[in-house]
């Protein structure tokens, strides 16, 4: 439909404004009045036939003129095909660009076969045992406890040499088999004495392994002040005399107890010797206090680990008051090894011992005693004299190989103890409720039991060292 123009021209060349006009709402066609007749707007302007063509015939075409389509872009085909100059790739390159392509191929192949000769020759050149070269000497899956062949029970309360606060005891409720597990399970001393005799009186050990040689560790009172009956009953078991190696590899499998001031360790000692004179391998030790107890001791404090570190040390010297040592640890960021089973072993030779947990891949101490200049002794550095207090000692080397004093044969202890003055729970960390210079400090652990009982499991489970 196409407007007419109008009859006359707009004064002032401006159309004049539209009177307005009402007309009732848009109904449908059903709903209109049959009198209602609704017509189109009228627009002053025409519509192009070209927007009306494609338009109904009941429908109001818009006079608006729609824009011309963009003119095609250019063609992006070649015009010719190129020829050779044209391609400068296919072209020959320069002696010196084919040289240092060349040279730089032939690099990266010399460093490919290097780095393969080199993991070669250094998988060849780890020290380890193959099976084949060792031979079965014990393995105890815990099927019984083997008290008769095996295994022997230290009992005493001396503190071995530590101040340990435990009695290790000859009773089945502190360390026996079940379900293929050996257990060690630290119970109070007063479950079977009663709270006033730890306090003030006085127990003697009957059988004691030491009565012959220290009987004072065979037997304690308390004075119902500074001085207590060891508060805790443990176990401490060895195979001394029943099973031992010289060379060879060791592992147990165990999981730590959880609770505050438990010292779990598996370890090893030579069958025939002084300590430190012959030496002590310490495959395992560890604290029961939680991981907090890491947190809490510092940077300055560095070797105050919680149960979420394991810890291998080996210790020598001439005598006990110039001891060297060289140790090592291994720790778990998102976990703690009271929660499961973990291997602790050691592989040992002439000229070579290695201590890890779980594989070889995680190994806590290496060490190598292949020349002079790695032997112990040399590795120790112990002065020529040594003042002991009452005068000076002269210092003299009394091994007789690079590995010495560790070539003789070692037998295996497993121990679960319980606080102690030797520093291993360093002052004024975590809580600690002693000093270990103090007269009374067993007594002091013992009146702080309302703070670290709590944190020992009562289930056997997890409140025992197991293997």
């Amino acid at each position: 439909m196409v407007l007419p123009p109008p009859s006359a021209p707009f004064a002032n060349g401006n159309p004049p404004t539209p009177p307005p006009t009402f007309r009732a709402p848009f109904l449908s066609p059903a709903s209109r009045p049959s009198s209602s007749l609704w017509t189109p707007p009228s627009y002053p302007y025409a519509a192009s036939s070209s927007a009306l063509a494609g338009a109904s015939s009941s429908a109001l075409a818009l006079g608006l003129a729609l824009p011309a389509p963009p003119a095609p872009a250019p063609s992006t085909r070649l015009a010719a095909k190129l020829d050779k100059e044209q391609k400068p790739w296919l072209q020959r390159a320069a002696p010196r660009q084919r040289m240092s392509w060349w040279l730089t191929f032939a690099c990266m192949l010399a460093g490919l076969g290097g780095a393969v000769v080199l993991c070669l020759f250094g998988l060849r050149g780890v020290n380890k045992f193959d099976d084949s070269q060792l031979c079965l000497v014990m393995n105890d899956q815990f099927t019984s406890f083997d008290l008769q062949n095996t295994w022997t029970r230290d009992v005493q309360l001396g503190g071995f040499g530590n101040g340990e606060f435990q009695i290790a005891s000859s009773f089945d409720n502190n360390s026996y088999v079940q379900d293929g597990n050996l257990y060690i399970m630290p119970l109070l001393t007063s479950d079977w004495l009663g709270e006033g005799a730890v306090s003030s009186g006085k127990i003697t050990l009957d059988p004691c392994t030491e009565a012959q040689t220290n009987a004072t560790a065979c037997s304690a009172a308390g004075n119902g002040v500074d001085q207590v009956i060891n508060p805790v009953m443990s176990a401490r078991i060895n195979t001394k005399g029943k099973k031992s190696i010289t060379y060879g590899r060791v592992e147990v499998r165990a999981k730590l107890p959880r609770g505050d001031w438990l010292w779990p360790a598996i370890w090893m000692l030579p069958e025939n010797g002084t300590w430190p004179l012959d030496g002590e391998i310490d495959l395992m030790e560890a604290r029961g206090n939680g991981p907090a107890y890491s947190a809490a001791a510092g940077a300055s404090k560095a070797g105050a680990q919680g149960v979420n570190f394991v810890r291998s040390t080996v210790q020598w010297g001439p005598f006990a008051g110039l001891v060297a040592q060289l140790f090592g640890w291994y720790g778990l960021k998102r976990s703690s090894f009271d929660r499961g089973f973990h291997t602790y072993g050691i592989e040992w030779d002439v000229g070579w011992m290695r201590l890890y947990v779980d594989s070889r891949v995680t190994q806590t101490l290496y060490i190598e005693t292949k020349t002079k200049k790695e032997g112990f002794w040399e590795r120790a550095g112990f002065p020529n004299v040594w003042q002991n207090g009452t005068g000076t000692v002269e210092v003299t080397d009394p091994y007789v190989h690079n590995n010495s004093p560790f070539d003789q044969p070692f037998y295996l202890l497993i121990d679960l103890a319980v606080g102690g003055t030797s520093g291993w729970f360093p002052d004024n960390v975590g809580g600690k409720p002693w000093f270990d210079g103090s007269l009374r400090a067993m007594a002091d652990f013992w009146g702080a039991k309302s703070q670290w009982y709590a944190t020992w499991p009562k289930n056997a489970a997890d409140g025992a060292f197991r293997m």
